[in-house]
């Protein structure tokens, strides 16, 4: 088969690999129909995860028809058109009891990590039974590839962690397709304000059509000062980091209100300051997490009643074997007004 290869920093390949197979009795074998480009994607390229190994096939988003399981798999059978999670879970181990399943003991976020991924004509998918949504005839495949990572991140790391309440000033740091994940799930809430915080026009603009009720191009105007002015000099309820960058964290500790909440999603490969001689006295609580996939169910049935319409998150679309294409396109996001890229396998 053929797939999206890393070979190091900076390097990756369109190239053959064996097609999976079976190892385990709860494994299943999914021939992907659809899968998309994460920015964590793009971290990987840039070389911020060290533990993805040179010959890993890239990617933990998509949709695809069952292939083959396990004798253990319950749930699935071939022929089944399923979800995939980017995240694995036993559903047995001490962590997936607590609904920690990003932290399972023997899954979490291995897809494109530790095990091959999804940017390839066939996955495997280990604990296939908990790791596997099905697809219900007729359902829109392209939105619901935004379910398998993006919106459940922006949602639990940013809303759920964020606390986000009716009447609270909500700002979101990057305005990129986790951002913009994190502003049409943070309106469950009823907040009174969302600022969208961004240096790229285009993506600012797309995220009023979403929602926000403000937008700062931090190359263009002072963000604190523009946010301490639209705050009477008091900041944010709820700062929602979602690019990954030193500064974009930094700024947050900036512009967050006395007993606010900084609620972390990027992807950090490089250490940010945490300036507790400002802060320490500020009643703040700071919030990490890896997304756990815990409200898949919910978003899903959200999207079902359209209540929440991810696919207007998608700009470009390309076959799967123009990825090499795609990941130019995507990589360039402000030049191309890229946002999620669907790559097809049909």
């Amino acid at each position: 088969m053929k797939a999206l290869v890393y070979h190091g920093p900076g390097k990756k390949a369109w190239e053959d690999k064996p097609k999976p197979a079976i190892s385990a009795p709860t494994d299943a074998i999914v021939k992907i129909s659809k899968t998309t480009i994460c920015g964590t994607d793009l971290h990987i390229m840039k070389g911020d995860v060290p533990e993805v190994e040179d010959g890993r096939i890239i990617g933990h988003e998509g949709v695809g028809i069952i292939e083959e399981v396990g004798s253990a798999v319950s749930n699935f059978k071939p022929g089944d058109h399923v979800l995939i999670s980017c995240i694995t879970s036993c559903g047995k181990c001490s962590y997936c009891k607590k609904g920690m399943y990003s932290h399972c003991k023997d899954g979490g976020w291995i897809l494109g990590h530790l095990v091959d991924g999804t940017q390839a004509e066939y996955v495997r998918i280990p604990h296939a039974d908990n790791s596997l949504y099905p697809i219900k005839n007729g359902a829109d495949e392209e939105a619901l590839v935004m379910l398998s990572d993006i919106l459940p991140t922006g949602f639990e790391c940013g809303v759920l962690n964020g606390r986000v309440k009716p009447g609270d000033v909500v700002a979101i740091v990057g305005s990129g397709p986790i951002g913009l994940a994190a502003l049409l799930t943070a309106q469950f809430y009823s907040p009174a304000e969302i600022i969208m915080v961004d240096r790229d026009e285009n993506r600012l603009q797309v995220a009023k059509t979403f929602g926000a009720t403000q937008t700062i191009n931090l190359d263009k105007e002072n963000v604190i000062e523009k946010i301490k002015g639209l705050t009477d000099g008091v900041g944010v309820d709820v700062a929602i980091e979602a690019v990954g960058v030193p500064a974009s964290f930094e700024l947050c500790e900036e512009i967050i209100a006395p007993g606010g909440i900084i609620a972390n999603i990027g992807v950090h490969g490089k250490k940010a300051d945490l300036h507790l001689e400002k802060l320490w006295a500020q009643n703040i609580s700071i919030t990490t997490r890896l997304v756990d996939t815990v409200s898949t169910p919910l978003l899903l049935k959200t999207i079902e009643s359209k209540k929440l319409e991810p696919k207007k998150l998608i700009t470009h679309h390309f076959r799967l074997d123009q990825v090499m294409e795609a990941y130019e396109t995507f990589g360039n996001a402000s030049k191309e007004k890229a946002l999620k890229v669907i790559l097809n396998n049909e």
